[in-house]
């Protein structure tokens, strides 16, 4: 990956929020291996406003402070990572890495949540495929990938519409349609 390509954003809540109410923030560092997120235009832009709108919501709201990773990989990578964490040799639209806390005694960064690792190519080729707006598809694989990194999962069919009822309410937030309607 490359210093090159990071950049690090600051997510505040929302403007309408109450006075009494302290800002959500999510700092974020974006990373583009080997200067992945071309066909996506502002990728910035676009992953600045998805995690801003899933700090807002009210099932997701995060302190302060909390941090998290997004990388923009190649296909590759992002199938060495799935072959080695989850024994699965292909490639995957998004892989999630919630922070784990190290053993007693050493640092830990309490505020952190993880990393979500983005396969750029097949995000692509996935929003190519269903005649959607790459960088809508690639908005919603980060909204899907933090909601992970918050305790989201889908290993069950309950799970999976409360996980995908979720993700459509922060997508349409920012006027992204459905993406469970479209498949």
């Amino acid at each position: 990956m490359h210093a090159a390509g990071d950049n690090r954003l600051a997510i505040e809540g929302a403007e309408e929020a109450q006075e009494s109410e302290p800002p959500q923030r999510l700092d974020l560092l974006i990373v583009r291996e080997d200067g992945e997120g071309s066909p996506f235009g502002e990728v910035d832009a676009a992953v600045r406003r998805a995690a801003g709108a899933l700090a807002r919501h009210p099932e997701c709201r995060l302190g302060a402070g909390r941090k998290a990773s997004i990388v923009l990989a190649s296909d590759t990578l992002v199938r060495r990572l799935n072959r080695a964490y989850r024994q699965r040799d292909c490639a995957t639209n998004v892989l999630s890495f919630p922070y784990q806390k190290p053993a007693a005694g050493a640092v830990c960064e309490e505020d952190y949540l993880g990393d979500v690792i983005l396969a750029a190519q097949t995000t692509y080729r996935e929003a190519v495929e269903r005649g959607i707006e790459p960088v809508a598809h690639l908005q919603h694989l980060v909204v899907h990938g933090l909601l992970h990194l918050i305790g989201c999962d889908h290993r069950d069919d309950a799970e999976a519409a409360a996980m995908e009822a979720l993700e459509t309410e922060i997508l349409a937030s920012i006027g992204i349609a459905d993406p469970h309607a479209a498949m």
